[in-house]
């Protein structure tokens, strides 16, 4: 991989700005991204736009990034990297994955043209009564035909104008320096834009695996000490369900050679989650293809759907009242740097024309109160939504 010298302009967003302006083709698609606790942005552009797969592999992929949706049984989105940009502090520095561009094809000025990001009608639907369908859910469960359901819900939001999706991606960074936070735009998915807290899987290039049960919901203050928050019955057992539903996807596939590290409190944005961190050593248990086999065995977790898996699904389906589409799906690099990282689609927004669609969701357990989840959905819209009146 070739690394072009360096090029300055004012401020980042004015150089994401430029390169899109000068690069992105009618029918093309990019992906703009920040791994968390990294201050360093890439853009990968396609001018030939994405392709549709059945399934995802890790070990073979060419370098590009991955945007899935919540149903499994649909296809993903590949974007290939066929133009690739780093930018920091107003600096452009370009890799070159295909072709002969050189950093001094980038343009000194800012393009004057407008970046026109794909905008997808939303899909026809309601949302549903959410204290409702969370009092459903706990019925279920009391009969036993659910553990644990994730029911979700929208919120449309008008704009003056269209969003700014660079400047609301690069305030979601300073907003949350832990969070994958990204802009996925191209034909078939219109635009996203978000910052997740919770990584789905991951292998670096020392050939390990990483991937987290990331749930339980409280609000957050910098007064906190995070050490001492006390977590309510409810919350820990709901993420002790995901870190089940991790496990027995290990002995699925016979891998008893795991680290376990938590359940400890992070913070993301504006709430504090209970998170437990597994890694696998992918050369000790002799398993160069556990990326792509865990991939297929965790999505959708029980952290956004529930468990049983075909049941919550069955449940949300026919309870939700909209097609979530790639909310609570996965999204993210795939072979960039010998290194992969997907994570799932949480603290999003679909782009409309002049409009945005929030999305958030909560686990429900046996123990849940309707009032207090629709609450932890607001909660979590409301990361959003500080973006949104602030661009």
């Amino acid at each position: 991989m070739e690394i072009a010298e360096g090029r300055r302009f004012v401020n980042e967003a004015e150089a994401i700005q430029s390169i899109l302006a000068d690069y992105l083709t009618e029918g093309g698609a990019f992906s703009l991204w920040r791994m968390p606790n990294t201050t360093e942005s890439v853009l990968f552009i396609s001018q030939q736009g994405v392709i549709e797969v059945d399934e995802v592999s890790l070990e073979d992929s060419e370098p590009g990034f991955v945007f899935s949706p919540f149903l499994p049984n649909q296809k993903k989105i590949f974007l290939k990297a066929d133009l690739v940009f780093k930018f920091k502090n107003g600096e452009i520095v370009q890799d070159i994955l295909n072709g002969n561009n050189t950093a001094s094809s980038i343009p000194d000025q800012p393009a004057h043209k407008k970046v026109r990001y794909h905008i997808k009608e939303a899909p026809t639907g309601f949302s549903a009564s959410y204290q409702d369908m969370v009092a459903r859910g706990i019925q279920e469960i009391e009969k036993g035909t659910l553990e644990k359901i994730v029911p979700s819900r929208f919120k449309e939001v008008k704009l003056n104008a269209p969003l700014d999706c660079v400047n609301t991606f690069l305030s979601l960074c300073a907003k949350h320096p832990t969070a994958f936070v990204s802009v996925f735009s191209s034909v078939p998915t219109g635009t996203w834009c978000g910052a997740t807290p919770e990584l789905l899987v991951s292998v670096d290039r020392e050939s390990k695996f990483r991937t987290h049960a990331l749930a339980g919901t409280l609000p957050y203050s910098p007064d906190i000490n995070l050490k001492s928050v006390a977590w309510t019955q409810k919350e820990i057992e709901e993420q002790a369900l995901v870190c089940r539903y991790i496990i027995n996807c290990f002995k699925k596939i016979r891998v008893r050679e795991y680290q376990e590290i938590g359940p400890k409190t992070i913070v993301a944005g504006n709430v504090m989650h209970l998170k437990t961190d597994y890694m696998i050593d992918m050369k000790e248990v002799n398993f160069p293809q556990l990326g792509s086999v865990m991939l297929k065995l965790l999505h959708p977790t029980s952290a956004v759907c529930g468990m049983p898996l075909d049941a919550a699904i069955a449940f949300l389906q026919a309870n939700e009242g909209y097609a979530r589409e790639y909310y609570s799906g996965y999204l993210g690099p795939i072979n960039f740097q010998q290194e992969s990282f997907l994570f799932v689609n949480l603290r999003c927004m679909q782009v409309l024309e002049n409009a945005v669609r929030l999305y958030a969701g909560a686990g429900v357990t046996i123990d849940s109160i309707p009032e207090k989840e629709w609450e932890e959905t607001e909660m979590k819209m409301k990361n959003m939504m500080g973006v949104i009146e602030s661009a």
